[in-house]
Parts: C-alpha cells; structure tokens; sequence
C-alpha cells in the first residue's frame, strides 16, 4: 500500500501520521509497514537537540497505527467520522536500540486476538534486522 491508500485507513495526518508504506498485509494475521525516520520530524527538535532519538512512545504509536491498517483490512472497512479507533492499551513494552534519523523502522504487527471488540496485537519495531522496541498493544473502535 502506497500513503495514498494508507490515508484512506488512517486519520492521522502530518505530524502525527506515522506510516508511510505498508510491505505486506495479510488481514486477520499480521502487516508489516515502513516508517523513514528524518531529521524534518518534530519530535526532534526538543529530543534531544544533541543528539536526536525518537521518542519511544512515538515508536509504540506507529505500531499501533500499522494495527489500525490491519484491523481495518480484517474487517473489510475504511474509517468514518461516526467513529474512533482508540489506543486503550500497552503491555510488556521494551526499548531496546535508539532510532535514529535517517534509520528505517520496520513495524510488524500480528493479531492476537479479536473479542468483544477489544484488538490484542504484538508488535515489534526494528531497524533492519535489529528490534528497536516490541510491545502488546490493544486498540477498539467506538462511536463517536
């Protein structure tokens, strides 16, 4: 999926959207999407201005957006503005390498479990070969 199909899938936009191609995807299973780090991020302005790292949180919330693609492809819809799909959750988060700019962030989210409208996903980010950082994460959907 190139961003303009990404777009469709997430709300999120500029500075806040925080994947930029998705690799592969196979719904009700797992997705593996891109992010490219850059130096023109916000983020890096005040972290840290010395020497710049993404900020952890920021590396779990791209997770959790790649989820929202993936939840999305599962049930076969597009977001609408009737509705929000929420972050209720993260568990057993590790930060394991710095990201840096100029890395790529390889984010692969597999579904765990889908009941009672509460999404249970692991995700793990890693520059090339190397896991950046890991987490479960949880995500709903609710009306507006």
């Amino acid at each position: 999926m190139d961003i303009r199909e990404i777009l469709e899938y997430l709300p999120h936009r500029y500075p806040m959207l925080l994947v930029d191609r998705v690799l592969e995807c196979e719904p009700g299973k797992r997705l593996l999407a891109l992010k490219n780090v850059t130096m023109n991020e916000l983020f890096f302005i005040g972290h840290f201005p010395h020497y710049p790292v993404m900020p952890g949180v920021m590396i779990i919330e791209a997770l959790a957006q790649a989820a929202a693609v993936l939840s999305f492809r599962t049930m076969n819809a597009k977001p609408d503005d009737k509705s929000v799909y929420y972050f209720v959750g993260i568990d057993e988060a590790r930060f394991k390498r710095p990201v840096i700019p100029g890395d790529q962030l390889l984010l692969e989210v597999s579904m765990e479990r889908n009941a009672r409208g509460l999404w249970k996903f692991a995700g793990e980010a890693r520059v090339g070969d190397v896991v950046a950082a890991e987490a479960k994460i949880l995500c709903t959907l609710r009306p507006i």
